[in-house]
């Protein structure tokens, strides 16, 4: 902006606003993807570790040489912690990719695909967030035999309607857009409408999406192993971990889980911070600033 002093006109840069929030969000997205990655790498490293006993050191309490302590059949705790988290996090990762993509789907095919297709959507969506979540998901899992597959099939088919409500609801402003009223005036299919057009402008809605749906994926994945339902016991697992652990709180060995579940927690926040700088990197508002 121009200002004038002792005569002279001069010309000020203008500040660019937001410049540094959205720089410290990217960071934060970095550092906290690579101590996710890191998680998991460690875990699949130690995964055999994680299987081995020694019962020369069964219940042992945190110590430098194994800061996690062991457990009742000397296992490292650290290792089995790590392990399980990695477990847990894949499975996550896939469960919460897969309800986004069945989110997305259905936003557009509701969105349209006409009147009929948009309230069956609307009352399968309606359907399945009436029906309690975790008993959705234990039943899911029980029915496909449990394991691996189960649990995360269980947390990809109940994860998706909170998504899809909001996608949905994008893809009813976008309809309404001149561009894409443009396509529809052209001849396009709807196919290629929804492919070449809509899609991409769900990008950032579906990434953030994705990304808050992990901490939930992870956190029903390990209370569905806790209860018996998930996870097989011979798998290196947070729920299994903790199940496992409580008859031996009584006792006195409180690291065999407050530890486990302390570093689940940490994991779930860390996501859960994910997502916050995730949506806050790809908000209108601060792209706008």
């Amino acid at each position: 902006m121009p200002s004038e002093s002792a005569g002279l006109t001069t010309f000020h840069v203008p500040a660019v606003r937001g410049a540094g929030n959205r720089r410290r969000a990217l960071l934060g997205i970095i550092a906290l993807a690579v101590a996710l990655a890191l998680v998991v790498g460690a875990g699949r490293a130690l995964w055999d570790v994680a299987s081995q006993t020694d019962f020369a050191a069964r219940n042992l309490a945190p110590s430098p040489a194994h800061p996690f302590g062991c457990d009742w059949m000397g296992r490292d705790m650290l290792a089995r912690t790590l392990a399980g988290l990695s477990t847990s996090v894949l499975v996550g990762l896939v469960a919460a990719a897969c309800s986004s993509v069945v989110a997305c789907v259905l936003a557009l095919v509701a969105a349209l695909g006409g009147r009929a297709a948009d309230a069956a959507v609307s009352w399968l969506i309606d359907l399945v967030m009436g029906v309690p979540h975790l008993i959705l998901l234990l039943l899911i899992s029980y029915a496909l035999g449990r394991g691996v597959t189960g649990v995360a099939v269980g947390v990809a088919l109940t994860h998706w309607p909170s998504l899809a409500r909001v996608l949905r609801a994008e893809v009813m402003q976008l309809r309404e857009q001149p561009w894409l009223a443009a396509a529809r005036g052209s001849g396009a299919s709807a196919w290629r409408i929804a492919w070449g057009h809509v899609l991409p402008a769900l990008v950032p809605q579906l990434l953030v999406g994705t990304v808050v749906a992990f901490p939930h994926a992870i956190l029903h994945e390990a209370s569905i192993t806790f209860l018996g339902f998930g996870l097989p016991p011979e798998l290196p697992a947070i729920g299994v971990i903790l199940s496992e652990s409580m008859q031996y709180l009584s006792a006195g060995y409180w690291w065999l889980a407050v530890l486990p579940g302390a570093a689940l927690l940490a994991v779930v926040l860390a996501f859960a911070g994910l997502g916050s700088l995730v949506r806050a990197l790809t908000s209108a508002r601060t792209v706008q600033e």
